[in-house]
């Protein structure tokens, strides 16, 4: 069973076991009570979460609202292409660092991208996982640039971990980097594709908190 299969409750508690997270911490970053979130999960109280909170919590978990419970997002009925509904990707109002690290705090849905459901089905992506955010900082380059938008997909996470690019957290900074595993269990490499920038060669997964793949960038042409 993947994520896409559970119910919010259970899908918000496998996110927050892979990313570290206890639920007093979440509580604190929607500015709720420390046992909100563990009553919400484990006991059912609110049988929703609210849209507000949703929205904070899928900000900071980097998922797409419709894993929490939220609607699948969709165009209007006149936008939609032949053969089935475009799937609007939300574009969060934050930036993934490249370079030393960015704080972070919950950032709101600034906008939203249209794509081909088939589209992101051969990329092998579910868009109710998907978000868009900005690269900062050039520590990735040649891959990625300062200032491109890359699309992370956050139900492939620690669960599924296989070398690639990840945006992920470490001492509370959102970063983009080149991860595989590292020799000995529970290992990692962190890895900046420009030598200028540091890399960390050997390091236990519980230093880091994967927030998801990305499983595409988008650039501007200069």
């Amino acid at each position: 069973m993947t994520i896409f299969d559970l119910d919010p409750r259970a899908a918000l508690d496998r996110l927050l076991t892979e990313r570290g997270v206890d639920y007093a911490q979440l509580s604190a970053r929607i500015g709720r009570n420390p046992a909100y979130i563990q009553q919400y999960i484990k006991r059912g109280t609110p049988r929703r979460l609210a849209e507000e909170d949703r929205a904070r919590i899928a900000a900071y978990l980097g998922v797409s609202e419709a894993l929490l419970g939220g609607p699948e997002p969709r165009v209007a009925a006149s936008a939609r292409p032949r053969g089935g509904d475009m799937v609007l990707v939300p574009k969060l109002a934050i930036g993934a660092s490249a370079g030393a690290g960015a704080s972070i705090d919950g950032e709101p849905v600034e906008g939203r991208v249209a794509f081909d459901p088939k589209w992101l089905r051969d990329l092998g992506a579910d868009p109710r996982a998907l978000s868009i955010i900005r690269v900062e900082g050039d520590s990735m380059a040649p891959t990625l640039s300062d200032g491109d938008d890359i699309m992370v997909d956050g139900g492939d996470a620690a669960a599924r971990l296989r070398d690639g690019i990840y945006v992920l957290r470490m001492d509370d900074a959102l970063m983009v980097k080149r991860v595989s595993r590292a020799p000995g269990q529970g290992r990692i490499s962190v890895i900046s594709d420009n030598p200028q920038y540091r890399s960390w060669d050997d390091l236990p997964m519980a230093a880091v908190r994967l927030v998801g793949r990305v499983v595409w960038t988008g650039r501007r042409v200069r």
